[in-house]
């Protein structure tokens, strides 16, 4: 039996939420002594697409109740952190935005401390799993067979792996696995999951074959995917897993959408052809504000003779002035088809 491979840890930095500017310059200097920067963010709106990536969120109790108003979905790892007399009463405010902790500064200083120290470079929070998003390009551009191929693959080099289907049209992804007769729970007993899910137990109840899990829409009546329950998933997914394959659908609802944020890259898959690269500009322009890490991947044959170069910028055009965000990088397939390596970058 090969031995087990380890993603190597793409590390993020915290997230804070406030507009108060002596809580901010406490807490940078609680984080410098724990080792660590933080990122910023001033209110709900320029936290959201940084919610769930975050190993460690703290929310400024003057944020509170715009974090309650702005429905942000629930994560674990969350601090409502203030000075004394703000939080009162805290536990209520808190439980009310999913906070785990109430820290009141300056008694909780040292605590927070160390809870910043296990977000560095030397602490034992890496960020859980990696976790990549696939869309197709267009319809049938092969994005399900690339999530499963992706999933298949990782879990063959003995990561702990899980793949979840997004796409509530798709027909299921355990019938591309031919996993349909697998016992475990779909999606539609999960619906009503929010809050911390536990993630060994979610584990277990899902279709599994050896380090693979897969978390599958079923072939019943058609039922609407809370943005909580993916959010639940999704933070259990990253705790309990190593790598993570979300197949996500061209139309982003809210479940799409949270997955996507909390993705750290997503691959889109485009047909070497005119028409799939006129739909993946609109897929692009739609998913890009949502993952800063976004590739291309054109797939042949190209009947028209389109380069992988020409559908790549084809993909971006009129999304350059909507978006700061550069052209994703291009992953091209090597020049020798019989040939075994990762697809390699140009630009």
């Amino acid at each position: 039996m090969p031995p087990r491979t380890s993603v190597p840890p793409h590390r993020r930095l915290p997230l804070l939420v406030t507009s108060d500017d002596d809580l901010l310059d406490d807490l940078l200097r609680l984080a410098a002594a724990g080792g660590v920067e933080l990122e910023l963010a001033a209110d709900p709106a320029a936290a959201r697409t940084r919610w769930l990536p975050a190993p460690l969120v703290l929310v400024g109790a003057d944020q509170a109740q715009p974090c309650l108003r702005a429905r942000l979905p629930q994560r674990s790892r969350m601090v409502l952190v203030g000075r004394s007399g703000e939080l009162d009463p805290g536990w209520q405010v808190a439980e009310l935005i999913g906070a785990e902790h109430v820290a009141t500064l300056p008694a909780a200083e040292p605590w927070l401390v160390d809870r910043f120290a296990e977000c560095g470079p030397e602490g034992v929070e890496r960020g859980g799993a990696r976790i990549v998003a696939v869309l197709g390009g267009r319809g049938g551009a092969g994005a399900s067979i690339l999530a499963g191929a992706l999933a298949v693959t990782a879990a063959r080099t003995r990561l702990r792996t899980l793949l979840v289907d997004a796409d509530p049209l798709g027909g299921g992804l355990d019938l591309v696995l031919g996993w349909e007769q697998l016992e475990g729970l779909r999606w539609p007993a999960l619906t009503g999951a929010d809050g911390r899910v536990d993630a060994p137990a979610l584990v277990r109840a899902l279709p599994s074959r050896g380090d693979l899990v897969v978390l599958s829409w079923d072939r019943g009546d058609l039922l609407a995917l809370p943005a909580q329950a993916m959010a639940a998933t999704v933070d259990a997914a990253r705790r309990g897993r190593d790598f993570v394959v979300v197949d996500l659908p061209r139309q982003l609802d809210d479940a799409a959408v949270t997955a996507l944020q909390a993705a750290d890259q997503a691959y889109v898959v485009v047909p070497a052809e005119l028409r799939a690269t006129a739909a993946a500009a609109r897929v692009v322009a739609a998913a890009g504000p949502h993952c800063a890490a976004m590739s291309v991947i054109v797939r042949g044959p190209a009947p028209g003779r389109l380069g992988a170069a020409e559908v790549s910028h084809g993909t971006t055009t009129g999304t350059r002035r909507k978006h700061a965000s550069h052209r994703p990088p291009l992953l091209q397939p090597p020049r020798n088809p019989s040939s075994k390596g990762s697809l390699s970058s140009s630009k």
